[in-house]
């Protein structure tokens, strides 16, 4: 070996040490921003994932009915759920999917908050009622979706999820072998104490679920509100998203005159592909709107028969909604009729998609653990316990073996490799612009201000 090539060696063991240097204080900022979110995240999609069980243990009375039969017209579901609660106006009405299962009629009361009640199909008769948000699912829903703090919440859960991308790519680098043909400690666990236990728990939960929380991070992130309408935005403009029939069969004299609302707005529950679809307008007519009944006969004279959703005209430019969202989105479809001529102003399905809509909608069914019934669910809840392991063990691991009085790893130094990292989140940045903003703001507050801070300097190993 001459000397040139021992300097050569020497440079690239070099180079890969300040590389290596990058990616673990990256991942450790990465987990020190998502850990907590992560555990809280994979608790309530757990949770989520099992939504039907867990409701129909907790109230069996309510959501099956004892004995099957003919079941009622929707508009005779409206009325049992009317009749027990007077004072209330009717918004949608979920028919049954199931013969013994009950149907469901969304009410809002005249002070309080909006309920659903659950209606026997077969007598007519209101079984309970709830209020959504109240319930262990629909808190889990809520924490899930927004940390129950809205429109901030939403946003952090999207940061988290986007930084969660980060934190699994600078993970996978930081497991990646040196030594080829090695199993223990890179594919099993070794099976001593200590830190290389706490090393291993922490790395191959990574790696044996790595691919799936991918994979829930970007099936996911479509319902993100500022992500998900960055997506919308970009699949409407290369119409690949919603059904380019919508853009079409508008009534665009209501456009005109009336402010441009989506189906996100007007219809709550309809489909991801769905959402940013202009939302139908009824004719403006001196006609009465018509009854439910009627809108029954017409659902039924286009093959809507039964378990569909319809969502109840709110004011008198709405139109009446029908659509199904069953566990396979090949089976969505949604009319729109028009209130008062019963005009079917829009019939459109799954196949009516852009390819964009329809990944998207195969993507959600499987996040949720719907497509392929009892081993999505388990796949699922393999990921999100994983999830919560790796946001458990980070910390255990990194607290055995830190060095005295440091808290985060070695500092970077000066090497080309930093930009070269800073470039490709950089990168990731175009995809997911929450993901970019912030890492810039993490520069910037290291760099200019921490920095300043000599025990917070100390602590995260920037004293030079």
């Amino acid at each position: 070996m001459t000397m040139s090539d021992s300097k050569l060696i020497q440079t690239k063991a070099a180079n890969r040490a300040v590389l290596h240097r990058v990616i673990f204080r990256l991942h450790f900022y990465a987990g020190i921003l998502v850990a907590p979110f992560v555990l809280i995240l994979a608790i309530t999609g757990a949770i989520y994932l099992y939504v039907t069980e867990i409701e129909d243990i907790a109230h069996p009375d309510w959501r099956f009915i004892k004995e099957a039969g003919p079941h009622l017209p929707p508009h005779k579901i409206i009325e049992g759920a009317l009749a027990a609660f007077p004072d209330t106006v009717a918004t949608r009405v979920d028919l049954p999917t199931a013969p013994k299962r009950t149907a469901v009629v969304f009410l809002t009361p005249e002070i309080g908050e909006p309920f659903r009640v659950y209606v026997d199909p077969v007598s007519g008769i209101a079984n309970g009622s709830f209020i959504y948000g109240q319930t262990l699912v629909g808190f889990a829903d809520r924490m899930h979706g927004s940390l129950l703090m809205g429109e901030t919440g939403d946003l952090i859960v999207e940061l988290a999820s986007c930084w969660t991308i980060v934190l699994i790519l600078t993970g996978l680098y930081l497991w990646w072998p040196r030594t080829p043909n090695k199993v223990w400690g890179v594919f099993l666990p070794r099976l001593g104490k200590g830190r290389p236990f706490w090393r291993d728990l922490h790395a191959l939960t990574g790696i044996w679920t790595s691919g799936l929380l991918l994979f829930l991070i970007l099936s996911g992130l479509p319902w993100a509100s500022n992500w998900g309408g960055y997506l919308q935005g970009i699949m409407t403009s290369m119409g690949v998203g919603y059904p380019a029939s919508y853009r079409t069969h508008m009534n665009h004299d209501a456009i005109e005159t009336d402010p441009v609302q989506t189906l996100a707005e007007t219809t709550p529950g309809i489909s991801w592909a769905m959402e940013p679809a202009p939302a139908p307008h009824s004719e403006h007519t001196h006609k009465m709107p018509i009854s439910v009944k009627e809108v029954s006969a017409i659902l039924e004279g286009v093959g809507l028969t039964t378990a569909y959703r319809l969502s109840l005209p709110k004011d008198a430019h709405d139109v009446f909604t029908a659509y199904t969202y069953p566990d396979q989105p090949e089976g969505q479809r949604t009319i729109h009729l028009d209130q008062y001529s019963g005009e079917v102003i829009n019939n459109v399905g799954f196949a009516d998609y852009g390819i964009g809509a329809k990944t998207v909608e195969l993507g959600v069914a499987i996040h949720m653990g719907n497509y392929f019934g009892i081993p999505n669910q388990l796949l699922m809840l393999f990921a999100a316990l994983g999830a919560a392991m790796l946001s458990l063990s980070g910390p255990i691991m990194w607290m055995k073996r830190r060095k005295t009085g440091l808290g985060a790893p070695k500092p970077l130094g000066s090497n080309q490799m930093i930009w070269s990292v800073a470039f490709l989140l950089l990168a990731l940045g175009v995809i997911f612009p929450t993901l970019g903003i912030t890492a810039l703001i993490l520069f910037v507050v290291e760099r200019l201000l921490l920095s300043r801070i000599a025990p917070v300097r100390s602590w995260l190993g920037l004293a030079q």
